[in-house]
């Protein structure tokens, strides 16, 4: 078990690293910019495209859990037509986003109330980095498909390949070409495309091996499938929608203590980024075992899965902390050299050290559920959370400002685990064999 863990983990952890990487770089070349407004605009920027892409994330969790079901099922032809409609989907929904981007420009600019200088630049960002929604929303299927075939390699080198891109055009454009802000979204923009180019070259040399790309026009947009696909991840899309206003709010709130504050808090937040995105990948482990496990019935299998993934989440969170604490000034001085933000950001680190140990057991129960399909749960559990740490981030920030802040976040990832932690035993008894099945042996 420890290493099927790991044979499903480590590449996933290898291309989810990259991202948070990439956040740091973005923050690195902006922050030795002169002023914290750059820092702070990119944090704005960053804040408004995750809430929008985000929260689509189904394309890709969706995509993966139907082409296993019909690798499961045998039916070639209906895992390219998987994915030609969540493409398809995708597009249709970066359309709509394109057209209604100055709506949705407004909207975020009057929820985030930050400095004229900072709003300014964060609306520079905005205009440029919305043009890449066709690749980004277009991407997140093409890596689901891939994982759903299981294969965990190509959505690697896809991943790897995109922000190996956008760091190398970001360092050019900002620090080359002196294109400030503008050039941290441009890069983006190109590297998202540049990754979609690639992830379509695999596709194609994918599809043509099994009998070639081409699909029914009624096959592909057969009304009951789309429904299918769309409904399908509706409580994961109401919990994602959650977690991004989480973490929106506590940006919001994070302009509302000044441009300083807003820029201490950006180089922290990629603190969190790093380690959530890598223990990530022992989510995504525990998802595809548990949900295994759970087909066959096999309670014991069911509970090794999670116990193991559980232990190397927890070494490695703990890991991240031993790092941070040790290594903490370091990153940050890498990442600006803004005396000011410098000098704050060593009062609010102890935080972001501890962080990684509070938040594993959060990203562990969440791929449990979503392995074994209680997603009913997920999203109640959320919903609890995030109801109590709007109330204690309100209270924490009228009492102690930023330590409050900073003090909800712990207790939101608290919350995440605990109203999930109380429901597994419940979930570990429901797992049966399959009607005329016997459970296998433990």
């Amino acid at each position: 078990m420890h290493r099927r863990i790991w044979r499903l983990a480590g590449p996933i952890i290898i291309s989810n690293i990259s991202v948070p990487l990439l956040g740091a770089v973005d923050t690195a070349v902006v922050g030795h910019l002169p002023g914290p407004e750059y820092l702070g605009a990119v944090a704005i920027g960053a804040l408004i495209f995750s809430f929008l892409y985000w929260g689509f994330g189904f394309l890709r969790m969706g995509t993966t859990g139907l082409t296993v079901q019909a690798v499961g099922a045998a039916r070639p032809g209906a895992r390219q037509l998987i994915l030609y409609r969540a493409l398809v989907l995708g597009f249709a929904i970066a359309i709509v986003i394109l057209s209604l981007q100055s709506v949705v420009a407004w909207f975020a600019f009057r929820m985030v109330d930050a400095s004229a200088a900072v709003e300014g630049l964060a609306d520079t960002y905005f205009r440029i980095r919305i043009w890449g929604a066709p690749a980004t929303l277009a991407n997140y299927p093409i890596l689901g498909w891939f994982l759903g075939l299981q294969n965990a390699r190509i959505p690697l080198v896809l991943q790897v390949f995109t922000n190996g891109v956008n760091i190398v055009l970001d360092l050019w454009f900002v620090l080359g070409l002196g294109w400030g802000v503008a050039g941290v979204a441009g890069a983006t923009v190109l590297a998202e495309f540049a990754g979609l180019a690639l992830g379509a070259v695999f596709v194609l040399v994918r599809v043509r091996k099994r009998g070639g790309w081409r699909v029914g026009w009624r096959a592909l947009f057969d009304g009951r499938e789309i429904g299918r696909m769309m409904v399908i991840n509706i409580d994961i899309f109401v919990r994602t929608l959650c977690l991004i206003f989480a973490f929106a709010y506590w940006t919001a709130q994070s302009a509302r203590l000044g441009d300083t504050i807003l820029a201490v808090n950006a180089v922290l937040a990629n603190f969190n980024a790093i380690a959530a995105y890598g223990l990530d990948g022992f989510a995504h482990a525990a998802e595809a075992l548990v949900a295994r496990a759970k087909g066959a019935g096999d309670r014991a299998g069911f509970s090794r899965a999670a116990r193991v993934s559980m232990i190397w989440a927890g070494l490695c969170a703990a890991l991240l902390s031993l790092t941070y604490w040790t290594m903490g000034d370091l990153i940050v001085a890498v990442m600006t050299d803004l005396p000011e933000v410098r000098r704050l950001a060593a009062d609010y680190l102890p935080w972001a050290v501890v962080l990684p140990m509070v938040s594993v057991w959060a990203f562990a129960y969440d791929g449990i559920f979503i392995g074994a399909t209680r997603t009913r749960a997920l999203r109640n559990g959320m919903l609890v959370s995030l109801a109590l740490y709007l109330l204690a981030a309100h209270v924490g920030l009228e009492v102690w400002q930023n330590h409050g802040l900073w003090a909800a976040l712990m207790l939101f990832m608290v919350l995440r685990a605990a109203t999930l932690g109380m429901q597994y035993p419940a979930l570990l008894r429901s797992i049966e064999a399959p009607q005329g099945q016997n459970a296998p042996a433990g």
